[in-house]
């Protein structure tokens, strides 16, 4: 779902959805303006029968229940909802802005002009007692507007730098919804975006792909403990931070299953690198937690492969795993390259 209102609409989306909001006991979040802005947009029919029936005895939603909302009708919608609604507001935002300092420059000049014109009545021989009286009134009337535009520019302006901050806050949010909370690599949803991405802008060759996973980890945990295996974990993933650049994208794709998108990496490329990743990882010694004593060494088995033409990633992603299956029926601790 995406955004094409007008200005001028997005306005009186606003306008709309302010007293809605108010209502309510939850904060006045840029997830609870979502939500009330599909609901007054009319765009979001599911989730306007669900607000309706919430909210028909009087029952107000709170912080639970808003965050309950934007996840079921609108970030599983559409994951750049939040972003969108936020940025459409700080435009207009903007745009409001700046129609307030255009009209504060116009008071203005005309008030510059009617001091100018005052001061020559009331200079003049025979000063138009009647005229110059109208004329003080009008010109502490313009004053006044002068100041009201002011004043309403300056609070447009705090306005726009707050939702500049909201606009950073759902960005985080977004960001930290796409990352993997033991890691910081890509989580399998943000992985699962990038490749989509990757697959609908496909250059002179397609992306290629590696998989890994961590060899025998059920007995590295059943032996050490989870939080050693969370150790392991944590060591692998930054081994494949430290390998990926520009464009790539490292994710835990789930348990102790990684995987690395490259989208500008032909098949022999992503062959070395995950060959290079599987050395540096049996080279390495990780130590306990309680008495630093080094375990045996960790081993990754990888698959990897090479986008098709007229591929769509699930087939792309079932072939790279059965290279990774094939790694691990013969031995674990090595490379195979699915078949072409």
């Amino acid at each position: 779902m995406k955004y094409h209102d007008s200005v001028e609409q997005s306005a009186e989306y606003l306008r709309r959805s302010l007293p809605l909001m108010s209502r309510q006991g939850a904060a006045l979040t840029p997830i609870s303006y979502a939500i009330w802005y599909e609901y007054v947009a009319g765009i979001n029919p599911a989730l306007q029968a669900r607000v309706d029936n919430l909210t028909k005895d009087g029952r107000v939603l709170d912080d639970d229940l808003t965050a309950e909302l934007f996840r079921r009708y609108v970030a599983d919608v559409d994951h750049e909802t939040a972003h969108r609604v936020s940025h459409d507001l700080q435009q207009m935002m903007a745009n409001v802005s700046q129609s307030a300092a255009h009209a504060g420059h116009k008071a203005g000049e005309f008030g510059s002009a009617l001091e100018t014109w005052s001061a020559g009545l009331l200079s003049s021989p025979e000063p138009a007692t009647a005229v110059a009286t109208h004329l003080a009134s009008l010109l502490n009337h313009t004053r006044d507007m002068q100041t009201s535009v002011t004043t309403l520019k300056t609070r447009l302006d705090d306005s726009q730098r707050e939702i500049e901050e909201l606009r950073q806050e759902v960005d985080r949010a977004r960001e930290a919804a796409l990352a993997d909370g033991l890691t910081g690599l890509s989580n399998r949803r943000g992985f699962d975006m990038a490749l989509s991405s990757c697959l609908a802008d496909i250059g002179s060759h397609g992306p290629s792909l590696l998989i890994a996973d961590i060899d025998h980890f059920k007995h590295v945990n059943d032996r050490y403990g989870h939080l050693f295996g969370d150790k392991v974990i944590r060591a692998v993933a930054q081994i494949l931070k430290e390998n990926v650049k520009g464009r790539d994208t490292a994710a835990r794709y789930g348990g102790e299953e990684f995987i690395i998108l490259l989208p500008n990496t032909p098949l022999g490329g992503a062959q070395a690198l995950a060959e290079q990743i599987r050395a540096m990882v049996e080279g390495c010694r990780i130590r306990r937690l309680d008495n630093q004593e080094s375990i045996e060494s960790v081993t990754l088995s990888f698959g990897v492969a090479s986008h098709r033409p007229g591929e769509t990633a699930e087939q792309l992603l079932a072939r790279v795993d059965g290279a990774l299956y094939t790694s691990k029926q013969q031995g674990r601790n090595r490379v195979t390259v699915a078949g072409a």
